[in-house]
């Protein structure tokens, strides 16, 4: 059997069809998901890309793979943890990957393609169409060999900029462009808030300044994902012309999702520990082997995806890793989940631990420059939007998440040798500050390629 593991980067699942949004944002992965397994409570464990990507890579947790935040020189994948591509190297399938994250990456792969694509801020971004660009040639060889094969597909779309090409730009905002700045406000708060950052919107959002309507920004959003998911039809027709299809494993998700302008101080960036960040796509498709039509409810995880894997192939060599095979809940159609609690993380612009139980969600804050409280609580069966932070009203409750993941951590410590990772990360976030406002103007639009 062969597997494709694709990762659309950035991608939050409540922005899907299939997911229940009311925007028919991506007809294509719909499908995809009728034809599979639907996990309809995925998280993303570790943000941003580069410790979400090792996790989903390693079957991994952060404490045992130590890649916590973004872009580190001084961080390295430790040679003695393999990777699924490696794993499966080893057992005679040929690797292939369409991807451009590099170092520890590229681990494991027979052919490993990087792509790019033009970077003009004031022209749409056609992400995706380069991905397909290498993708495609390289399945046609992964598929027309005689050995089974693993391929890796890492689309952008969509992160920021949100400049998908046309027609998908004006899909999902109805007004007219040039009355966007009479009537709407939503946006206001927003400038106000990230004055000091007008550099990052004018480089990251395609140069909209004027923009006073929030709703225009979450369309441009929903035009990434349906752009994508255009893209992504072409790459699927791709297999099934080929006619290996039904001998492949399609495993579908992303590393993290994205906030909109839900919540204040974390506005259109993949921070934050929200469930905008954290709820993650997972579809698998696999005829004759996965049930059709399937959609489970329990919590799973990033790390989850490797030994699922790995499990499905019929190979035992994935004891040491942390996460659990999906196979189990799959054929029992239950919805226990593999995990009754998740600890999650991030370091990107703020550094912070959660701790989620299918009914709250506490966040502690280690470093966050945007002022925003120390200490989050959130009650998610009855505010599933996290609108009101309840830690001040529920101490009780706080003090229980915090002595569960305190022993969470100091297990971790206990098993793997290893220190938190949060309280000694080489590089700190005025680090990160600093090496942001040393990159030459002309080089700060290749942020994508490194998130």
């Amino acid at each position: 059997m062969n597997v494709i593991l694709i990762c659309i980067d950035t991608l939050r699942a409540d922005h899907l069809s299939c997911y229940g949004y009311p925007r028919l944002t991506s007809p294509h992965i719909d499908r995809l998901a009728a034809q599979g397994t639907l996990f309809t409570q995925a998280s993303a464990e570790s943000i941003p890309t580069h410790p979400g990507h090792t996790s989903m890579f390693t079957g991994r947790d952060v404490f045992a793979h130590q890649v916590l935040c973004q872009g580190s020189p001084n961080v390295e994948l430790s040679p003695g943890i393999p990777t699924l591509a490696d794993r499966l190297r080893r057992r005679g399938y040929r690797t292939g990957a369409a991807d451009n994250l590099g170092r520890w990456f590229s681990r494991g792969f027979d052919l490993y393609e990087k792509y790019a694509w033009e970077k003009d801020p004031t022209q749409p971004w056609r992400k995706a169409e380069a991905v397909n660009a290498v993708a495609l040639p390289l399945l046609d060889r992964l598929a027309k060999g005689r050995k089974p094969f693993f391929m890796f597909v890492h689309y952008w779309d969509p992160h920021s900029p949100y400049l998908a090409p046309p027609p998908f730009t004006r899909m999902f905002y109805s007004r007219r462009r040039d009355e966007r700045a009479k009537s709407h406000k939503s946006m206001g708060p927003i400038w106000k808030t990230y004055e000091a950052l007008k550099h990052y919107f004018a480089q990251w959002l395609g140069g909209m300044g004027g923009v006073t309507d929030a709703d225009y920004v979450d369309a441009l959003y929903d035009a990434e994902i349906a752009y994508g998911d255009a893209s992504l039809a072409e790459f699927l027709a791709r297999l099934d012309e080929l006619g290996v299809a039904d001998q492949t494993l399609v495993v579908l998700t992303s590393d993290h999702g994205e906030t909109l302008h839900e919540h204040a101080g974390c506005w259109y960036d993949h921070h934050g520990l929200y469930e905008t960040n954290l709820r993650i796509p997972l579809l698998l498709r696999c005829p004759g082997r996965l049930p059709a039509g399937l959609r489970l409810n329990g919590l799973v995880r990033t790390r989850d995806i490797a030994p699922t894997v790995l499990d499905l192939l019929g190979f035992q060599e994935g004891e040491e890793m942390d996460g659990t095979s999906l196979l189990p809940l799959i054929r029992s159609r239950s919805h226990r989940g593999t995990s009754g609690d998740l600890y999650l993380t991030e370091c990107t612009w703020m550094k912070k631990r959660d701790w989620r139980t299918r009914d709250w969600k506490l966040i502690v804050a280690m470093e966050d420059p945007f002022g925003l409280p120390p200490v989050e609580l959130y009650d998610l069966r009855n505010d599933p939007g996290e609108t009101k932070n309840l830690a001040k009203q529920r101490p009780d409750v706080v003090a229980r998440l915090r002595r569960r993941m305190e022993a969470h951590v100091t297990r971790w410590m206990r098993e793997t040798g290893h220190p938190d990772p949060h309280s000694y990360q080489d590089i700190t976030l005025r680090q990160i500050g600093k090496m942001a406002t040393a990159v030459p103007e002309d080089q700060k639009l290749d942020r994508p390629t490194d998130r």
